[in-house]
């Protein structure tokens, strides 16, 4: 049986790298060699507090992670992806000791070809994030209206606001960290607190703050629209009247679909996206444990890349 390297949750709050069973690859399937991947400080850091909620598949030990850019080095479908594709992997399911809820953060993937993304020719490491570009576009395409408000100054505000820039618009972003107030690519970043606009047609909140609906609200413009693509572990809730007097509208965007990673892709060959300048850490697989504690807890860090290439 085939091994890989991993970094794997063996439960709730403890991180180890360990070599663990890869399946043989089956018809429609191609094994990857990982040369980064990418920690989610959303979903990731809910599966190593134990605060993610039940999804099919999910359990301890678990390895984590969704954003992984590699080689194909063996492919059952050819015509397909060929071996030597450079590929973006959102996941994979391939791990026979360990569950895999999305599961990229290992030296060796095996995943369905129809899930791997070819990379864009002269991408670097910043391919890493091209899930949460189609996520942050199937955001920011959600409402009615682009975004005129983005909640929120990490990677995926960030990007959702270069898209809203990409497709003609220009939002304000909220940041209350100073030290994420910075950064901004023709957009403005304040903290809410200086914000005296009342009347956004469309919000979009990546904040994940489950506290926030009611804020936001008396934001709106009457009919406005509030689009919650965070990751919410409490429950939400408003109080009704300021709602009812606004008839303010919720939509929810959940992950990207193969239509919003098409459209990314096609923003990024034209020149009109730049993943760039949104990997600030890197790390190797041994430093597993201190690189998700800098990702989960230190502001100045916006995206942390485990490396695996031979010799990082």
């Amino acid at each position: 049986m085939p091994r890989t390297d991993a970094i794997i949750f063996e439960q709730p709050g403890r991180i180890a790298l360990a070599a663990t069973g890869l399946k043989t690859v089956e018809t429609c399937e191609a094994l990857i060699e990982i040369e980064v991947s990418g920690i989610s400080t959303g979903t990731e850091r809910l599966l190593f507090t134990g605060e993610m909620p039940p999804f099919p598949g999910m359990g301890y030990p678990l390895v984590p992670g969704y954003e992984a850019v590699g080689r194909v080095v063996e492919s059952r479908a050819e015509d397909r992806i060929a071996p030597g594709t450079r590929v973006f992997v959102p996941g994979s399911h391939g791990f026979t000791e360990a569950h895999g809820l999305f599961g990229a953060q290992a030296s060796h993937l095996v995943a369905r070809t129809d899930r791997l993304v070819p990379v864009p020719a002269g991408s670097g490491d910043d391919a890493v994030l091209l899930a949460l570009a189609a996520t942050a576009h199937h955001a920011v395409a959600a409402g009615e209206t682009l975004p005129e408000l983005i909640v929120g100054h990490g990677v995926l505000g960030r990007l959702a606001a270069r898209l809203c820039r990409a497709l003609g618009a220009a939002p304000t972003v909220w940041e209350t960290n100073e030290a994420r107030q910075a950064g901004a690519d023709a957009y403005t970043v304040v903290d809410p607190g200086e914000d005296e606009r009342r009347d956004y047609r469309s919000i979009l909140d990546v904040s994940g703050d489950a506290g926030i609906l009611d804020t936001l609200i008396g934001r709106t413009a009457r009919g406005g629209e509030i689009v919650l693509a965070g990751f919410y572990k409490a429950p939400l809730s408003f109080v009704f009247p300021p709602a009812f007097m606004r008839e303010t509208r919720l939509r929810i965007a959940a992950e990207w679909a193969p239509g919003d990673m098409d459209s990314v892709l096609a923003l990024i060959a034209d020149g009109r996206l730049s993943l760039g300048g949104l990997v600030t850490h890197r790390a190797e697989p041994r430093q597993a444990e201190a690189a998700y504690r800098t990702a989960f807890e230190d502001a100045d860090c916006l995206k942390m890349i485990i490396e695996w290439r031979e010799g990082a």
